[in-house]
């Protein structure tokens, strides 16, 4: 059954938090969606933590409350709250009661659907009812958000709302650096970057004046306006380098281009792309196919592939592990290309994956195939990337033969980056790519394409073409 994961931040709120919890506890929710709610105490200095512990007591099972044993800010509490949430949705919820958790239904609503990945209720959209309180406030906030909008490319009306409902594992990706209320232009700004479906409804809002509590002051305007310039110019949106790598790679698409115009002359109609990762060759290959199947084994790059296809005919994405059988079931002899890049390195069992290859191609269908090329260049980055191995010629054409192949043709693509590859991961011992030496390297591909089969020394990666 879904679960929603309802995250409270708790600061100084021993007043309004006994009422908040039991408004939250009885909120009406979708339709057999079910609760958690996870309260961190950032450091109060009141009863609050007392409160929620009185509260929890009432209702075993329902309310996990954690502590900090200092104030940390709203930012920090939030990431804290995330670690713990086992939910399918996150929602973030403040412990003053200027939101309403009647609204929850509202706010799920287009996740539970599958047609968006996260959901901001706005306080300025046509609504129900708002308290009428501060120009200024509202104008600091308008201000922000076009910022916000300038930087994410969004056209967002309340980017500093507190009710956010977003996808938990996309939530969990995401590395969150803001302790106090940068946290709200952050999660925005990251969630665009991700190409994250994001949604806005209208909700009530019944604000707090600042004798009655508010807490935000012009010290985190200021902190909101240097993290949106802070996230607008550094990409931060991966928690893992692989991720990171292929953030950059969306950064390179004169060399994605040159990638795919290698391989496009050999694919057909139907199209198996295994490892489709967030699309970067998805894209480029795609159009004109009858049917088109991009796989990951990572259920975000998944979600972003959905997100950014969804709409081309012929276009399925699908859950596929090139090491398991059962990630091919149905795929038997259903398409006649399989496309495969920079997948089988990642296999400990590589035989078993061209086996996998091999089962889904239709009798003298093509397999596309390209591997990272020469042990000897084997580093840091390599290891990063999760390689089991690099491949030399004749290795990678017997494991294909013993597939069941027979080989069309062999290519030795990208000579060029070899040295810088070498000194990046054997000498640098980097663990990721450089967004800022991609860009360099994808200005000069034009280049590249000329020189790059004349170049004397070995290449980067191999392409085999293999005939079923």
């Amino acid at each position: 059954m879904p679960l929603v994961s309802v995250l409270i931040p708790l600061f100084n709120e021993e007043e309004f938090i006994g009422i908040l919890l039991e408004r939250v506890i009885r909120a009406p929710l979708p339709e057999n969606l079910e609760r958690e709610i996870i309260v961190v105490d950032d450091g109060s200095s009141d009863s609050s933590a007392e409160v929620v512990e009185t509260i929890s007591r009432s209702n075993p099972g329902m309310i996990r409350l954690i502590r900090h044993a200092q104030n940390q800010g709203k930012g920090a509490a939030v990431q804290t709250a995330i670690g713990e949430a086992q939910g399918d949705f996150c929602l973030i919820q403040d412990a003053d009661l200027e939101y309403d958790p009647a609204e929850y239904p509202k706010l799920l609503r287009p996740l539970l659907e599958g047609r968006a990945d996260a959901v901001f209720g706005s306080r300025f959209l046509v609504s129900g009812e708002r308290r009428v309180l501060y120009f200024w406030h509202a104008l600091a906030n308008r201000i922000l958000t076009l910022m916000a909008n300038i930087a994410a490319d969004l056209n967002l009306t309340d980017m500093e709302t507190c009710y956010k409902a977003i996808r938990t594992p996309l939530l969990k990706s995401i590395p969150i650096r803001s302790k106090r209320f940068g946290i709200e232009p952050e999660l925005t700004i990251k969630l665009a970057q991700r190409q994250a479906r994001i949604y806005e409804l209208p909700i009530s809002y019944h604000g707090r004046t600042y004798l009655e509590g508010k807490k935000i002051g012009f010290k985190d305007a200021v902190e909101a306006v240097w993290t949106i310039l802070r996230f607008w110019i550094f990409k931060d949106i991966y928690r893992h380098s692989g991720g990171h790598t292929l953030e950059a790679l969306t950064a390179a698409p004169r060399f994605n281009a040159w990638m795919a115009d290698t391989i496009r002359p050999f694919a057909g109609e139907t199209v198996l792309e295994l490892g489709a990762g967030i699309g970067n060759l998805t894209r480029l290959l795609l159009p004109k196919r009858k049917r088109y199947i991009a796989t990951d084994i990572d259920h975000e790059h998944l979600a972003r592939l959905s997100a950014r296809f969804s709409y081309r005919p012929g276009f399925e994405s699908r859950v596929c592990d090139l090491a398991e059988d059962r990630g091919f079931a149905g795929l038997q002899a259903s398409v006649d290309t399989v496309i495969c890049l920079n997948v089988l390195e990642h296999v400990e069992d590589d035989a078993s994956g061209l086996a996998n290859i091999h089962s889904a191609l239709k009798s003298g269908g093509r397999a596309i195939v390209l591997v990272p090329h020469d042990q000897r260049i084997f580093g840091t980055l390599d290891t990063a990337l999760g390689h089991h191995r690099r491949y030399s010629r004749e290795e990678l054409r017997q494991k294909m033969e013993r597939a069941g192949f027979v080989i069309e043709k062999m290519i030795e693509f990208n000579r060029v980056s070899r040295y810088p590859w070498w000194f990046s991961g054997r000498v640098l011992k980097r663990e990721a790519l450089s967004p800022g030496q991609l860009r360099l390297f994808d200005r000069l591909v034009w280049l590249w394409k000329r020189i790059d089969g004349s170049l004397p020394w070995p290449p980067v990666s191999l392409i085999a073409v293999g005939r079923k």
